[in-house]
């Protein structure tokens, strides 16, 4: 990915673009649910909420990254949680998954969370070396989630 390549926080003006990334990610993981209409009325209320930032990339979005932030005891202040990240599949290859990643890390440092936390498929080989590799550690542990599919990921900020 070069540097012209546009990464921005979206703003009310986006929800239509946000709703459409978030769709296409549930088609991507070949679900019905949640509805477009329950998508738009979920994200025209978290693009106006301070503890939800949405990134997106490419121009038009070819992908997001959804961050929530919240207030944790543990943390003496707030965590960030990476709770979504898509790329379009014309656009992966380019780089566009783990730039939306450390902006997301680079947000969250900025807003002065004390870490940053995720979680994917545990056979979801490409994105758990992406987060591997920009450092975030599993915190996976077997004697609470069993043989849950997915992975928690956490990196200290």
């Amino acid at each position: 990915m070069g540097p012209e390549t546009p990464l921005r926080i979206a703003g009310p003006a986006d929800v239509a673009t946000v709703t459409g990334l978030i769709g296409d990610f549930r088609d991507f993981l070949e679900s019905d649910s949640p509805s477009t209409a329950a998508i738009e009325a979920v994200v025209s209320e978290l693009i106006e909420d301070r503890g939800t930032e949405y990134l997106l990339i490419g121009d038009p979005a070819t992908g997001f990254g959804q961050i929530r932030y919240r207030l944790s005891v543990w943390g003496n202040g707030e965590d960030a949680w990476l709770e979504d990240v898509f790329v379009r599949e014309v656009a992966r290859g380019n780089g566009y998954g783990r730039t939306i990643v450390t902006a997301a890390i680079e947000r969250a440092r900025a807003r002065g969370c004390g870490r940053i936390q995720l979680e994917t498929n545990r056979d979801n080989e490409a994105a758990v070396r992406l987060y591997e590799s920009v450092g975030f550690a599993s915190s996976h542990l077997p004697e609470y989630w069993g043989d849950a599919p997915d992975i928690c990921f956490t990196r200290a900020l």
